[in-house]
């Protein structure tokens, strides 16, 4: 199987404990199997990105000692989520939805992945101004993951018709990723934070007749009240000064077994953690992250 592997962050802010600990399962994995190793700038939300952040998630990564081969950004794909949409829309798949955020709040069911969108506009015709919605059918997506095993998710009770372009005429995530990871990534590592939406995703790449990757969702570092480490709650960016403690955190954090001796630098950290990577031994449930590694 081609395990080439892939970190993708959003340009939001910098990176921050949670994120090292997804690029470097991510990047571990790959280069253990000699596969590639990809960084793709997921910034198909102008209005959210930070001023600068590209340019310091990508100093911060260097610092760290890794090294991609090739960099790309999402921003650069559009006509490939334009022909996603065409098809789907082809095959009678879309709708457009005009229902604001309000009236989805106040009147739908939720439920552990978020509102259950009833489909209250299926019938309406996609528009420049609507909001497109995929119909989900009553089969459910299963799928095995490599760090949580069999995973199963019946979307019409947990999402809905969900969003794949919005009102505002953004990509959605789950579309533009679907498309993205369907193209030469074999194995995508990540925070198991995203775990329910792969389902979506799946199911997107299904109905685009898309390869899908095989997928290892890795634990979420979680914060001193049990929050998710985020750019959103603060979590506090890398010390780009001082990678290599921070480095042997995130590698004790995976549960992977101590290097035989402690590295003097990234390079060399990196040269003992290929050849030693287990996924096998990664924990299944989120944890504690340590406090200033």
């Amino acid at each position: 199987m081609n395990l080439t592997g892939r970190f993708a962050p959003s340009p939001t802010g910098p990176l921050h404990f949670g994120s090292l600990v997804a690029a470097l399962g991510s990047y571990t994995q790959a280069r253990s199997a000699g596969a590639r190793w990809l960084v793709r700038i997921d910034d198909i939300d102008p209005p959210r990105e930070a001023r600068g952040a590209q340019d310091a998630i990508l100093n911060t990564l260097e610092h760290f000692g890794f090294e991609w081969d090739a960099l790309y950004r999402q921003s650069d794909r559009t006509e490939r989520y334009v022909a996603a949409l065409q098809t789907l829309e082809r095959e009678q798949l879309l709708y457009g939805c005009t229902c604001t955020r309000r009236r989805i709040a106040a009147t739908v069911r939720r439920s552990e992945a978020g509102f259950v969108y009833p489909g209250t506009c299926r019938g309406t015709a996609p528009a420049p101004d609507t909001a497109h919605r995929v119909i989900i059918g009553a089969e459910a997506v299963q799928f095995t993951d490599r760090v949580r095993g069999l995973q199963r998710y019946g979307l019409a009770e947990a999402t809905g018709d969900f969003v794949v372009r919005r009102r505002d005429g953004l990509f959605a995530y789950h579309l533009a990723c679907a498309v993205d990871d369907a193209d030469g990534i074999g194995e995508v590592v990540r925070g198991a934070d995203l775990l329910a939406g792969t389902a979506q995703q799946i199911y997107l790449q299904r109905l685009l007749g898309l390869s899908t990757p095989a997928y290892a969702h890795l634990p979420v570092a979680l914060g001193e009240v049990g929050q998710k480490l985020s750019k959103q709650t603060g979590a506090t960016p890398l010390r780009d000064n001082e990678p290599l403690p921070q480095l042997m955190a995130a590698w004790a954090f995976l549960g992977q077994t101590a290097l035989p001796d402690r590295p003097a630098d990234p390079r060399a950290f990196w040269r003992d953690a290929v050849l030693r990577w287990d996924l096998n031994a990664v924990p299944t449930g989120d944890r504690r992250a340590p406090a200033g590694p």
